[in-house]
């Protein structure tokens, strides 16, 4: 082991905890020709010293499942490995100023209890019994994390790499890298002790994942969207009443997360760590004047006290005797942040056989879990659990620097904030728009970004609070409400127009095409001049994605997507692409207008279109509106007669004006998803997702066990159906009060935990609240009772029969 290694299959660039978690997992699984390079000693998170806070929860289903396998491994860790580890498990009050927070609490105990953790709530009195010296005459209340604490986190960075080593792998310290190439299958990564050949390359190199990132370009790779912000914490002298009190009940004070303030106080020996997450933040290494050095290993950033001067004011009114010590040191490094304050692990887009791991914001608290996934993407091309949320794919091009800046400023500003599901977060917008968005903001458009287009989401007239703190609430009814309802009732009894930018779109073609994509969906394709969906499940039969496929000639198609799955989708098709197939990514070329609603025929036969308006459902054509060329599709998201318009984006605002100018009403985003909840139609990465098979999605029309060809799951799928599903896709009406079923809420039976909702919201034409969810099979009947959980409380769900709840026979669809 002491001379260079010049082979390997995995070569991981970055040994904070991440890249040591993964090597640790490839090694213990038999992945032992590993090799982790350091450009220094391996630290953790950052090149400075800072205590990992677990878990640190959010709304993402992912981060969760992350965290809570990172705990479990924590505990054990130090006897697994033989190498001692300080870990504190203290526990952690979080803190309520108001209703609404309380209510996020009551979520995040929701969920947290569907996988085992016990997260009560709590009154003021009982959290000061937990912590004697904290003022609680203000709060609403708060919430128990008891498995919360501190972790030395260079402690547990050597741990991780001692079990590696020892599992056979190897680490190479003070071996920056300094160039990639690549020879034919092979990456070559270069560094000043020489060359590496491998198959795999995993990019964890932290806050400098960015510039490591800038090698990867030249084989498809892009600029890495993330910015590294400046993180400032300090530490108190010894406060004597929290050192006599520690010594009286022999443990640590629990940590205090005050979120609505936007800090942590947590014990350190026996005085007090103060660590904000402060509005007026800072980014370093954003501009010419301050680049980005070569080597800050065991370095920091000035001091910068000032910027903290309310978080401190606030602290010391909490817990006043943070105000009886000095102040012992102050820390301020670097941290990164991607846009969305959420780490990015897996594929590099773009890039084959190349992986990322960084870019943690709560790097211990994640760094178990995100090397159990690395890992997993590396030896599998696939992972246990759906981590669409962590995703690189999930951005595309429009992360520029200036929006990365903007929502690396804004997500560090709001670590704590609640995602209310109405509210729009304002930086980092207006990258991607429609050619008519003047004319959709004139109407009233409310926009939303989906993959950085711009679309309406409702539309607002005079007088209506447009406002941002109107989206703060839970509730389902805000100024958006009544607008909605009106839009729907529109597209209900009239016709509607929803202007779609962003589908993402595929040509595929080439001799052979249809044969390929045969093996690649489990269902059958349709014929020249039909479309249909099409469903790619992964090797365990898991609804890996869906697509639109219109077929236009033998071997020729046109595959539609969602916005969000552009880069991930053209991945899954272009991964697996034969030599003498053609497939080529035209979603910024064409629009699309959604123009449905029963007066929709009688709309088109008014501007004198050129195409045959009596094709049925599922067809599409070539067609001329208005005088403009377009391709028409007889489908309808909304569940009314329909047809979506597709034309080259210059031809969208002629097309959007005739369409206005003969009578159609402008809906939006919130209306198309109460209607497409009311027939019962899966969104992507929401109800359909690897966390189920395509049986437990209830997609058993789309699949053929049948065909000779031997497609992804095939296997799994078979011996699911000899097995049965263990669980079934329902739908539920919901007696709920004044908010719908979140995603990923508790589904009862008695006391009993037997599912989770996977959408919800209003039905405008039905006038009931619905829920979408996964449950046990034997309580997936129709008229079967059972509850979900939404915000703490208990509301009766019955399941519904597996038809649309609006028009369950398809007639207005059809006619």
């Amino acid at each position: 082991m002491s001379d260079f290694p010049t082979t390997a299959r995995v070569v991981i660039i970055g040994g904070g905890v991440v890249g040591t978690s993964t090597l640790y997992h490839l090694a213990k699984a038999g992945w032992t020709d590993c090799v982790l390079l350091e450009k220094n000693e391996l630290t953790a998170g950052s090149t400075w010293h800072a205590a990992g806070n677990c878990p640190n929860f959010s709304g993402s289903w992912a981060v969760m499942n992350m965290q809570r396998y990172g705990l479990e491994m924590y505990r054990t860790l130090a006897d697994d490995v033989d190498y001692p580890m300080n870990y504190h498990v203290t526990g952690s009050l979080r803190l309520a100023h108001s209703k609404e927070r309380m209510q996020e609490f009551e979520r995040v105990s929701g969920m947290g209890r569907y996988q085992g953790l016990e997260m009560p709530l709590m009154t003021p009195a009982e959290m000061q019994e937990y912590h004697p010296f904290m003022e609680t005459h203000d709060l609403a209340g708060g919430m128990w994390d008891p498995l919360d604490g501190d972790i030395d986190p260079a402690q547990l960075t050597q741990a991780l790499a001692k079990g590696a080593r020892d599992a056979g792998a190897r680490i190479e310290r003070f071996c920056p890298v300094t160039g990639i190439e690549r020879d034919g299958d092979e990456w070559i990564v270069k560094t000043d002790k020489g060359d590496i050949r491998c198959q795999y390359v995993a990019n964890c190199a932290g806050y400098y994942a960015q510039r490591v990132g800038e090698m990867f370009k030249p084989f498809g790779g892009r600029t890495v969207p993330m910015v590294v912000m400046s993180h400032q914490y300090f530490l108190t002298d010894e406060i004597a009443e929290v050192a006599a009190w520690t010594k009286e009940k022999g443990h640590k004070l629990p940590i205090i997360r005050d979120v609505d303030i936007s800090y942590y106080l947590r014990q350190d020996k026996n005085g007090l760590n103060l660590g904000p997450y402060e509005r007026n933040c800072k980014a370093h290494w954003v501009t010419p004047a301050d680049p980005m050095p070569e080597d800050f290993s065991f370095q920091l950033y000035p001091d910068d006290l000032e910027r903290l001067e309310f978080y401190i004011e606030d602290a010391m009114e909490r817990v006043p005797a943070l105000g009886t010590a000095g102040v012992g040191r102050n820390i301020n490094g670097p941290i990164p942040y991607a846009p969305d304050g959420l780490p990015m692990i897996g594929l590099m887009p773009g890039v084959k056989n190349a992986f990322e791991g960084h870019s943690f914001t709560f790097g211990i608290a994640q760094g178990g879990g995100a090397g159990k996934v690395l890992s997993e993407w590396i030896m599998h091309g696939e992972t246990e659990w759906d981590m669409w949320a962590t995703d690189p794919r999930r951005y595309t091009d429009y992360t520029d620097q200036d929006y990365c800046l903007s929502k690396a400023l804004e997500t560090y500003g709001h670590e704590y904030a609640m995602h209310f599901p109405h509210h729009e977060w304002p930086a980092g917008r207006d990258k991607k728009l429609s050619p008519i968005d003047n004319r959709l903001r004139a109407a009233g458009g409310q926009m939303g970004a989906y993959n950085g287009w711009e679309r309406a989401n409702w539309f607002a007239k005079d007088g209506d609070d447009t406002s941002e703190e109107a989206t703060h609430t839970w509730d389902r009814n805000g100024p958006w409400a009544p607008r909605v309802k009106a839009e729907v009732e529109a597209v209900r009894d009239g016709v509607g127009v929803l202007d779609l930018p962003g589908f993402s779109r595929f040509e595929l073609s080439g001799a052979g095409a249809a044969e390929w994509l045969r093996g690649r969906i489990a269902g059958a394709l349709p014929k020249a001049g039909r479309m249909t969906l099409g469903y790619f499940p992964d090797s365990r039969g898991r609804i890996l994605t869906e697509m639109s496929l219109i077929r236009h000639a033998e071997d020729h198609f046109t595959l539609i997507t969602a916005a969000t799955a552009q880069w991930h989708d053209w991945d899954v098709l272009n991964d697996a692409l034969p030599e003498g197939l053609t497939l080529s990514d035209h979603t910024t070329e064409l629009s699309t207008l959604i123009v449905s609603g029963p007066k929709a025929r009688a709309l088109f036969e008014g501007l004198g279109v050129e195409a045959d308006l009596s094709l049925g459902w599922l067809t599409h054509q070539d067609a001329v509106v208005a005088g403009v060329r377009c391709r028409m599709l007889r489908v309808s998201f909304a569940g009314e007669l329909g047809w979506e318009v597709h034309a080259p984006m210059a031809d969208i605002p002629a097309l959007y004006d005739a369409i206005i100018g003969a009578g159609a009403t402008p809906f939006g985003m919130y209306a198309l998803n109460s209607m497409r909840m009311e027939k019962g139609y899966r969104a992507w990465k929401g109800d359909l997702s690897t966390d189920y098979t395509l049986f437990e999605g209830g997609l058993d029309r789309f699949i053929k066990l049948d065909k000779p060809q031997d497609f992804p799951g095939k296997a799994a799928l078979q011996n699911e159906k000899q097995q049965g599903a263990k669980k079934r896709f329902v739908t539920m009406l919901v007696d709920a009060g004044d908010q719908d079923a979140p995603y990923m809420s508790t589904i009862w039976n008695g006391d009993e935990v037997v599912g989770e909702t996977t959408s919800g919201a209003w039905g405008y034409r039905i006038d009931a609240s619905i829920a979408l969810g996964v449950v046990r099979t034997d309580l997936s009947e129709p008229g079967t009772n059972l509850e979900v959980e939404i915000f703490g409380q208990r509301y009766r769900a019955t399941v519904q029969p597996d038809q649309p709840l609006w028009d369950p026979g398809n007639e207005r669809l059809r006619a």
